[in-house]
């Protein structure tokens, strides 16, 4: 079931931009900020992620140094 949401105070400036991005993309600004929001929330937020990754971690462990991580990071760099 759907639910309605209503923001108060958002800038002018703000709702300026969504419009434009809305109109850049062929829709109405509702159509807009509504699928913006349900990306948002598909997405962990980065304490979530932060929170999996440590999880992760500690349930397998991990042999790989700071310093080999970085250095095969590095190497695709160059």
């Amino acid at each position: 079931m759907a639910t309605a949401i209503t923001i108060r105070d958002v800038p002018d400036e703000t709702r300026d931009e969504l419009a434009s991005r809305a109109a850049l993309s062929g829709r109405s600004l509702q159509e807009y900020v509504r699928s913006q929001l349900i990306e948002l929330a598909r997405r962990p937020d980065a304490e979530v992620l932060l929170a999996r990754v440590r999880d992760r971690k500690q349930r397998i462990g991990s042999r790989l140094s700071v310093e080999s991580i970085l250095g095969h990071r590095d190497a695709d760099r160059r």
